[in-house]
């Protein structure tokens, strides 16, 4: 069996440190991925040797030979979680256990070496503290964190690579979608799917991205936000968006999502959803969801909200839905009660304006 490394990872100071006020001037108005702080996690593996050299350094680029396999065989994945400002100027994390286990099943998914869960908190917990001064103290801003793992070995060959490299970079973060819009507007996609069954839907891999921008790239030129995928077998059922997952709320007070079926990405903030919906006394189903149902519905009155969740956009309204012979309107086409009650009650937790009741603040500082 590979060994597992189990010290601590080692620091090495940047010898380029950004000047403190121009971290501030950037940290003013970051936009979202466009800055990145000063340290990166490296971690590398190598089958027989098992994961070593775990550094935390300067950012700086990965060099990676022509012939490296994720360039040829996309054995790639990645995850998204956030390190919020608290109340006091503390900081903590929001599940990230929930995440080390996605990033896990990922791997194993790709066949890509799985990294141990300790050291996946490991290295984002201590990366946090390292760039601390980078976390953002503007209302709803955030440090987005990206660890993501690559296949390193040089070769030409359809085989499961033996070598990998994991990196954590960070990025502080503003608002999702530009100008921070009230609603967003979705594209249903019939020409192109995400997923099927067998697939990697359920993985975080680049791949899975990759597959939604021609789809993505259609709804925005049909002046839309989001594309929404549906089913790969019949094209009928609602499955989710390019990078979110999707809720429906109807006039009973009931919400629905899509089941997970090994389609659809499991996302944390869909699971802390569904938690905090139920402690509301909320009746949450996982069921499929037509999209002529979905429209009916919102015709009829029946559906009174929709929203879309997920790190890197939190909760999103939807207000509009377009597509080929399809044009509703959900309700009045603004944000409703009941998205706004959950999303306050969970970035309430998230940035500690609330107690803690299930134990998903991960405290660093």
């Amino acid at each position: 069996m590979d060994q597992v490394r189990e010290e601590p990872l080692s620091f090495e100071k940047s010898q380029n440190p950004l000047a403190p006020a121009e971290r501030e001037a950037l940290l003013r108005n970051p936009g979202w991925g466009r800055v990145f702080t000063d340290h990166m996690v490296t971690i590398r593996y190598k089958e027989g040797l098992g994961w070593h050299d775990g550094k935390i350094g300067q950012r700086s680029d990965v060099r990676l030979e022509p012939g490296s396999m994720v360039l040829h065989y996309s054995q790639e994945i990645f995850e998204g979680l956030k390190a919020y400002r608290m109340p006091d100027g503390g900081a903590a994390l929001f599940r990230p256990d929930a995440n080390a286990r996605r990033f896990r099943n990922s791997a194993e998914r790709l066949a890509m070496a799985p990294l141990p869960e300790s050291l996946f908190l490991e290295s984002v917990r201590k990366l946090v503290r390292v760039d601390r001064d980078w976390i953002p103290s503007a209302d709803g801003a955030a440090l987005y964190l990206r660890p993501f793992m690559i296949a390193t070995e040089i070769a030409l060959g359809t085989k499961p690579s033996a070598e990998y490299l994991y990196c954590v970079v960070a990025s502080p973060v503003g608002s999702y979608f530009k100008g921070g819009a009230a609603t967003v507007t979705l594209w249903v996609s019939e020409t192109y799917t995400r997923a099927a069954q067998g697939g990697t839907g359920a993985a975080k891999c680049g791949g899975n991205y990759a597959a939604s921008l021609a789809a993505q790239a259609q709804g925005s030129r049909e002046g839309c936000d989001q594309v929404v995928f549906l089913d790969a077998v019949e094209r009928r059922w609602v499955e989710e968006l390019g990078g979110m997952n999707i809720f429906f709320v109807f006039d009973n007070g009931t919400l629905q999502t899509p089941p997970l079926t090994g389609t659809i990405l499991p996302g944390v903030t869909r699971d802390s959803l569904i938690t905090l919906a139920r402690d509301l006394g909320l009746t949450v189903r996982e069921q499929p969801y037509a999209i002529d149902a979905w429209q009916a519905d919102a015709l009829s009155g029946r559906l009174r909200e929709a929203f879309a969740c997920g790190t890197a956009a939190v909760i999103t309204p939807i207000g509009k839905v377009k597509g080929k012979n399809r044009a509703f309107t959900i309700a009045d086409g603004e944000p409703g009660p009941l998205t706004q009650r959950l999303k306050t009650a969970l970035t309430d937790i998230q940035f500690g304006r609330a107690p803690d009741p299930h134990g998903w603040r991960d405290r660093l500082f």
